[in-house]
Formats: C-alpha cells, structure tokens, sequence
C-alpha cells in the first residue's frame, strides 16, 4: 500500500519533533514543554497511520480530526518555545511552516470527505 503524502509529511515533522526534543533537553536543559511538544507532535502522525485502516469514512474523518487536534496543540507549544527563546526565530517559523501545511491538507481531506458524503 502506499504512503499518503500527509502521512509522509507526518512523519518527516515527527522525525523533526523527536530532534527538537533532543535539542531542548540536552541543549537548553528544557524538560516540560519538551515532552509536550514531542507526545503532541508525534501523535499527528501516529492518528494519520492508524486512519489507514480506519472502519469507515466516519472513522477516517475521526482520526484525522484528532490528528488535527494533536498539529493544533503542537503549534501552541512552538509558540511558547519560541515567545520564551528556547528555539529561535528560524527554527520557530519552519517547524511553524510544516505544522501549518500538515493542518492544511488534514483539513483539505477531512472537507472533501464531507462534501462527498454531505457531512455538516
């Protein structure tokens, strides 16, 4: 079966996430918001895998929308990491960037999805 490309860019961010995480304890010594970041972080792209085999397209739609949940509370954190100078503008604004463009093409998804079956 082949890999979606929200799944691929899933997993690249979480790759991301995992060294950021990295970086944040050993670097600057940061071990709460850290562990946030990286539980949510990765999550998006665990709920993308596990919708692969989801029972129906109301069970898609589910797990998307929690990966959805799971990219927004992870832009939260970026957020705080940088208003706080744990990462720097660079690295705030291109894991931001990928943050947003995985929320984007979920939302494109789980939208199409909906119009297709006339889900509100």
């Amino acid at each position: 079966m082949g890999r979606s490309v929200v799944y691929e860019l899933s997993k690249n961010f979480a790759l991301r996430i995992i060294k950021l995480y990295i970086y944040l304890k050993e670097e600057k010594k940061e071990y709460v918001m850290s562990k946030q970041i990286y539980r949510c972080g990765t999550s998006i792209g665990a709920n993308i895998a596990e919708s692969q085999f989801a029972q129906s397209d109301a069970d898609y739609i589910n797990k998307l929308s929690i990966a959805l949940k799971e990219a927004a509370e992870t832009i939260y954190w970026l957020e705080l990491l940088y208003e706080t100078d744990l990462i720097s503008p660079k690295q705030y604004e291109s894991m931001l960037n990928d943050a947003k463009t995985i929320t984007g093409t979920l939302m494109n998804i789980v939208n199409k999805i909906k119009n297709k079956n006339n889900v509100k």
